[in-house]
């Protein structure tokens, strides 16, 4: 399973000739790929998901499913395609469910978005795990109840504090992690919020920095 890092918080995970595609928002390149099975966003926020790159993905692949919580299904809800028809079907999910994408099990963990602000409404977030060995947590910090492998590890936020960004990777105890969600960052900050999250991986686990476009093989 190879998973390629673009910018800001959006994966492509590839498994053979299939792709799924993890939050395609608007910090990040046009998405255009082919092979996509599956199209899955963490939360409704407009740097995890817009109705053009979801668009521009199911146009390219139109047997391609988009799965996320039921905030998503209303963000994606007037997003037409080529032809003029409206909204995009989400199968929606909830901490608990589980799914299955070609060559994908998804099992999904978490409901609930960091808190921002008290004057900032909280939105439905789900992380996801794939095949039991890639977790993208979104915008949380959600513990999954089972083991993970490979986790990709948000950065720089308006809601991250970097002590409690060390505290949650010491609490999933990943052997692998890469920083994502890094778009909010200058050089120097991406750098410094980077060098704190290997002092928290590195006791136990190892950190790989993918800058956008690279790859890693898990």
């Amino acid at each position: 399973m190879e998973v390629t890092k673009l910018e800001h918080a959006c994966q492509i995970v590839t498994e053979g000739s299939a792709r799924l595609v993890i939050d395609p928002g608007n910090f990040t390149r046009p998405v255009d790929v082919t092979g996509v099975v599956a199209v899955v966003v963490t939360h409704e926020h407009p740097d995890h998901v817009t109705p053009e790159q979801v668009r521009r993905i199911l146009d390219a692949n139109p047997g391609a499913v988009v799965i996320g919580p039921a905030g998503v299904a209303r963000a994606l809800a007037g997003a037409s395609d080529a032809g003029g028809a409206d909204g995009v079907v989400v199968d929606v999910v909830t901490a608990g469910d589980r799914r299955t994408m070609g060559p994908f099990d998804l099992s999904f963990h978490g409901m609930r978005h960091n808190l921002i602000h008290s004057s900032v409404p909280i939105v439905d977030n789900t992380g996801v795990l794939v095949n039991g060995r890639l977790f993208h947590p979104g915008d949380s910090y959600t513990v999954p109840d089972v083991p993970v492998e490979v986790l990709a590890a948000p950065v720089g936020a308006p809601w991250l504090k970097v002590s409690e960004m060390m505290d949650y990777v010491l609490a999933v105890g990943p052997h692998l992690a890469y920083p994502v969600h890094e778009a909010t960052l200058s050089d120097v900050g991406y750098g410094m919020h980077t060098g704190r999250l290997r002092e928290a991986v590195e006791p136990s686990g190892a950190l790989v920095v993918l800058r956008p476009g690279e790859s890693l093989t898990i």
